[in-house]
């Protein structure tokens, strides 16, 4: 993409890469841009996590888009997938969600869904950056063409709640349930979507103060769930990112349940309600030889695309496939969302499990997870720096040289963080001994580049 949108949203530190005057000049160029498409003034929704530079960047983007003439339906705070969920539902003509998912709370971000609750196709996203690199003026409305506030939308999160509750046909009673919120936007929708089941659901890390947003807590750092599912004796845990568009699990012995097994539990789940189309998942080339095993062995296609959700998105548009997914958590059931919904997947693996009548590891365990692992070099926030690096030749004769020592029995992934000054050095081999020198040597060599 260009200089401003990465692979999800525009992301920064507010106040240095990411200001107020930046989060204004992108209300303009969302409207502007939305006006001349569709010929008409446009209605943009907008939902924000906790971070406490939110309140801030959401005040910017309405003044931004009130300023030339769009009229703006602030929904305050809800997970991500809701947001594209009630900009459907609400007939707007996007949608804009302020938050930076499972980064610390220094770091925010703003993406936009399209009206029809999909991330803006990367022509359009072209055409809002351009009107704000170029520094071209746009016209203000004046008079009664300024853009207004719908207020009065406290209902829609329950509207959002209730379509969730909708997904699943079990009540899930008998199920004890330890969810962390993270101290993110799922602490607005949590409690209230599981209290309308009969499973009893205990809740942490749900009291956000503006800076504790994914802070030791949530799907990023699961050791304090996995403790507390233990000691309280619960069957599962469920952890939510600081935005809700990812789910993480710990089984009842507080071991993690990632996003790999997690669809390995739910295809399987899909295909024996007949849900599954053309047989297949979708994921990325981060997920774990184990899931290759697994779907090999249940004859399920693993169909695998680059890493971002949206990659697997249109993969599973393309092809008409049901589940898709990442190892990190998000998650796409296309039958009721268009993009990655943490509370959604934590229903449906929930469903899963209470129709097995097994352990959350012994559910889980039907997929296998080979040692893997990986490292995160940290790079300059230089302009092209990842770039550079990955253009290296001495970093690809690295890469071979020890794909040859693993002798075909593990695989090597270099990639650059779409969202963060990193790249990642992912290894998976027979043993953790193996992965874990591999990628030491590999990252060590990436530092010296």
């Amino acid at each position: 993409m260009g200089k401003l949108f990465g692979t999800d949203g525009i992301r920064g530190i507010v106040g240095e890469n990411l200001t107020v005057e930046l989060a204004f000049h992108t209300g303009q160029a969302i409207a502007a841009v939305l006006k001349e498409e569709k010929g008409r003034a446009p209605l943009i929704t907008i939902g924000k996590d906790t971070r406490i530079s939110s309140d801030m960047l959401e005040s910017a983007l309405i003044c931004g888009i009130c300023s030339v003439g769009g009229d703006v339906m602030p929904f305050g705070v809800l997970p991500t997938p809701a947001v594209a969920y009630l900009t459907v539902l609400k007939g707007a003509d996007a949608g804009i969600v302020i938050s930076a998912s499972h980064n610390p709370f220094e770091h925010n971000g703003i993406k936009v869904f399209n009206e029809k609750g999909y991330k803006l196709p990367d022509a359009t996203e072209a055409k809002i950056e351009e009107k704000i690199l170029s520094g071209e003026t746009i016209p203000v409305a004046t008079r009664g063409e300024i853009g207004v506030l719908h207020h009065g939308l406290k209902q829609s999160k329950l509207e959002y709640i209730h379509h969730l509750t909708t997904t699943i046909d079990s009540d899930l009673s008998g199920l004890r349930v330890l969810v962390d919120c993270a101290n993110g936007a799922a602490s607005a929708t949590a409690p209230e979507l599981f209290g309308r089941f009969k499973c009893y659901a205990d809740f942490i890390h749900r009291e956000p103060n503006g800076t504790n947003i994914n802070d030791r807590c949530g799907s990023t750092h699961l050791e304090s769930l996995g403790q507390r599912v233990v000691a309280g004796k619960y069957d599962v845990g469920v952890a939510f990112d600081g935005d809700a568009d990812r789910c993480l699990m710990v089984d009842e012995l507080g071991h993690e349940i990632d996003g790999d097994k997690i669809m390995a539990v739910c295809g399987k789940a899909l295909r024996q309600q007949g849900k599954l189309t053309n047989n297949a998942v979708v994921a990325t080339v981060m997920s774990n030889l184990g899931l290759h095993e697994f779907c090999r062995n249940e004859q399920i296609e693993l169909v695998c695309t680059a890493v971002g959700d949206r990659h697997v998105l249109e993969k599973m548009l393309e092809c008409d496939y049901a589940i898709g997914g990442e190892q990190s958590g998000h998650m796409i059931f296309r039958e009721y969302a268009t993009t990655g919904d943490g509370e959604l997947t934590a229903l449906q693996f929930l469903k899963a499990l209470k129709a097995s009548g097994k352990s959350a590891s012994e559910l889980a365990g039907c997929c296998a997870q080979y040692p893997q692992e990986l490292v995160n070099v940290a790079l300059p926030h230089t302009p092209g720096e990842k770039e550079r690096v990955m253009n290296a030749p001495g970093l690809w004769q690295a890469v071979r040289e020890k794909e040859a020592e693993l002798g075909g029995q593990g695989r090597i992934l270099i990639r650059p963080s779409g969202t963060e000054a990193l790249i990642r050095v992912m290894v998976e081999a027979k043993t953790d001994e193996i992965a874990r020198k591999v990628a030491e040597d590999l990252a060590e060599l990436v530092k010296k580049l």
